[in-house]
């Protein structure tokens, strides 16, 4: 019997058929639903964001798994799942993913011998944006966001208050987070990202707004889907510059969004 075939075995779609041994250590793969994530820490699992960089190995080593024209981010999910030792994976295949995800899943279960259970998270309760619109180093907006994703509780606003916005960042979380550096303190933070804060992944609605008085990069991984979004909605902004970037931030690609921000009058942010 193939490989593949064994792997079905391994494939529960939802967590109703999943069973988390208690302390595991798992992977987790864009956003998972509430339900997931309480089940986690009721199993007092270790959670691992798979989106994320996690280990220190060459991006090559996924060729023979993904086409190099996949996103970075989900290049790193596969170069994750190879190098750490998990005992099972969430992969969020739904929409408020992308269609990618599946097939990356269904890589997943061929090359490692641990379950993968496959979610569709259409979470619809607000849980706000106080972050996304507060006053803090961009960068550490980012973290507290992709951070909260295993966390089933809000930020409270009470203690991010907002701030009035001098500069938009619009998309989704970069691979690499140098590029955020060069944002002021009073960004806001619009599109998936702000959809990551509230809990609810799959709201094209909220994904789809922005801030047409301020200026704003829109921003996706280079061969992610969101790219058709982002060009869309940044020739429907005033001021905007539209930016796709795959794995690292080039020094050409750090002097076009500090030019874009510096001729915008967004004052000059020194890091």
């Amino acid at each position: 019997m193939k490989k593949t075939q064994q792997s079905q075995n391994r494939s529960p779609d939802f967590l109703s058929s999943a069973s988390i041994p208690h302390g595991a250590h798992v992977g987790i793969v864009g956003v998972p639903p509430l339900a997931v994530i309480e089940k986690l820490h009721e199993a007092r699992a270790i959670i691992f964001d798979l989106d994320e960089p996690q280990v220190k190995a060459d991006m090559e080593l996924t060729a023979a798994h993904l086409p190099r024209v996949y996103c970075a981010i989900l290049r790193t999910v596969v170069l994750n799942a190879l190098h750490l030792k998990l005992d099972m994976i969430f992969i969020d295949v739904g929409p408020g993913k992308c269609d990618c995800a599946f097939h990356v899943s269904t890589v997943l279960l061929d090359i490692l011998d641990i379950p993968i259970i496959r979610t569709r998270n259409e979470d619809s309760v607000s849980f706000g944006n106080p972050i996304c619109q507060t006053q803090m180093n961009l960068l550490e907006k980012l973290k507290k966001i992709t951070k909260g994703v295993q966390s089933s509780v809000a930020f409270e606003v009470n203690e991010y208050p907002p701030c009035k916005p001098t500069a938009g960042f619009w998309g989704v979380p970069p691979r690499d987070f140098s590029l955020l550096t060069l944002f002021p303190d009073t960004t806001h933070i619009y599109g998936w990202t702000r959809c990551m804060e509230n809990k609810t992944p799959a709201d094209t609605t909220l994904e789809e707004q922005f801030n047409a008085d301020i200026p704003t990069i829109f921003f996706a991984q280079s061969f992610c889907a969101k790219t058709a979004l982002a060009k869309f909605l940044a020739t429907r902004h005033p001021k905007a510059l539209y930016l796709d970037v795959d794995v690292t931030c080039s020094s050409s690609t750090r002097a076009k969004i500090q030019a874009f921000l510096e001729l915008s009058g967004v004052p000059h942010v020194a890091r």
